[in-house]
């Protein structure tokens, strides 16, 4: 058998991490088995449905690189279909008209639940022989007696009573079919397979398998993965951070990574943690996902990032920071190498923006200095040390070849005082904080006349400080 799988978000509004994490599973197992992965938008819902929102699913599958097999199958075009379906369950008696309002609906279960019933529908519209008007609904025929067995993938076998299911509305009063009824219809349609989905989806299942068997079509294998948690253990929210997945790009983080974090919430392969797309194709199988929910851990997050941003070819970096820098309308003079803030920072920023944030202060000139380093490092004795330093800047010739950090170290052996009485000062002059980089390697970032400028900027601030 073919293993053909799907993802079928509802265009409501971007693809979510919960919903990018179920994209990947059903694509990583359709690819291990050498099978299908299909994409199918759930657009029925036109009050909430947007083309926005489909633009925002591509683009998050895009970017992460989840590649579906076919055409992208709507909804919103097969409605004759569902229609066909619903009135072949009607003629077959395994579907009736419902006229039962709001009102009455809402009695009926505030009664059950002061009976300690559970609430539901009572049926009782089931035989009445109705016809349609446009006040009923079309409601499923769930059998009376029996139950639906069915073997999980992560869960196991599980069994529920048909006693324990109503008659579900499969066709609202203005005729859109619902959800348990057209994704039953387009998946048999479609030949899925396997439908891997959030546990959320669990308690339609028992209702979707009774109406494949009413129609008679193939029943699909499920696989229901648990949902991710906050760092607080509390579902994954919006308060939680970033929980687009197109927010991850535009906050610095590469989509390898994003993968690469999302296929172990909730899978594991031994103690592995780092798996290119290759290897999680290779390793992914469903005996593998977790039964208890997974949390998001940022820092986790960060730390994968950060790995990958460290292999990244280094050409690819700096055309992502110059990305980043447009976004924050920041120009960078042509003759500027912004490969030298890769090379400076790359094992220090777990982010893109990180990056650009730690080279902000070579890319642009000073906006001023650190309250708390300047207290300390700009006294009245560091005029002599910045003098020198500048003395000695201005007299080398080959700046590229020149050995700056010699050079510091010999001001501080013809002054006669500790590194840091040379090096703090000169430090917060090139750069505005107190640490960071190796002064030598500012310097020859920097070039000499913008180092030289940045010395004297300091030395005259010190000087109209302490007059």
């Amino acid at each position: 058998m073919k293993v053909i799988t799907r993802f079928a978000p509802s265009p409501t509004g971007y693809l979510h991490v919960g919903g990018a994490r179920t994209a990947l599973f059903s694509y990583l197992y359709a690819r291990h088995h050498g099978g299908q992965f299909e994409l199918r938008i759930e657009d029925t819902d036109t009050e909430r449905s947007t083309q926005e929102s489909v633009d925002a699913i591509f683009a998050g599958m895009d970017w992460l690189g989840l590649e579906y097999d076919s055409e992208v199958n709507y909804q919103s075009k097969n409605l004759e279909r569902y229609q066909e379906k619903i009135e072949q369950l009607l003629a077959n008696g395994q579907a009736y008209y419902c006229d039962c309002s709001k009102e009455i609906l809402d009695e009926m279960r505030e009664q059950q639940m002061k009976n300690g019933e559970k609430p539901r529908y009572d049926g009782r519209s089931r035989e009445l022989g109705l016809t349609k008007t446009d006040q009923t609904v079309v409601r499923f025929k769930t059998p009376l007696t029996g139950e639906v067995k069915f073997k999980d993938h992560v869960r196991g076998e599980i069994t529920v009573a048909n006693s324990e299911l109503d008659d579900l509305v499969i066709a609202r009063a203005d005729g859109m079919p619902t959800y348990n009824f057209t994704v039953v219809i387009d998946d048999a349609d479609m030949g899925i397979t396997h439908v891997i989905r959030g546990d959320d989806h669990i308690n339609n299942t028992p209702r979707q398998i009774n109406i494949y068997q009413a129609l008679g079509m193939p029943v699909p294998e499920f696989a229901h993965v648990p949902m991710i948690l906050g760092d607080d253990g509390a579902r994954l929210s919006k308060r939680h951070g970033a929980v687009s997945v197109m927010q991850y790009k535009d906050d610095g983080y590469l989509p390898e990574a994003v993968l690469n974090y999302l296929v172990r919430l909730g899978w594991s392969h031994g103690d592995q943690e780092l798996f290119n797309k290759e290897e999680m194709i290779d390793l992914f199988d469903l005996s593998g996902v977790n039964k208890a929910p997974s949390a998001f851990n940022t820092t986790k997050l960060n730390w994968i990032n950060q790995q990958y941003l460290q292999q990244a070819d280094k050409s690819r970096l700096v055309t992502l920071l110059q990305d980043r820098l447009k976004t924050l309308n920041i120009s960078v003079d042509h003759d500027f190498d912004l490969s030298a803030v890769v090379k400076m920072f790359i094992d220090r920023a777990q982010t893109v923006n990180e990056l650009a944030d730690m080279g902000l202060f070579l890319l642009q000139p000073l906006s001023g200095y650190d309250e708390k380093a300047e207290k300390k490092a700009f006294k009245e004795s560091a005029i002599e040390p910045l003098k020198a330093v500048i003395a000695k800047c201005e007299a080398i010739n080959d700046w590229a070849g020149a050995d700056l950090h010699q050079m510091i170290a010999d001001v501080v052996t013809e002054l006669e005082v500790g590194f840091g009485k040379v090096g703090m000062p000169v430090r917060l002059a090139l750069s505005g904080q107190a640490q960071g980089p190796a002064n030598d390697v500012i310097m020859q970032v920097l070039g000499k006349d913008e180092s030289i400028v940045r010395l004297k900027n300091a030395l005259q601030y010190i000087e109209a400080k302490l007059n």
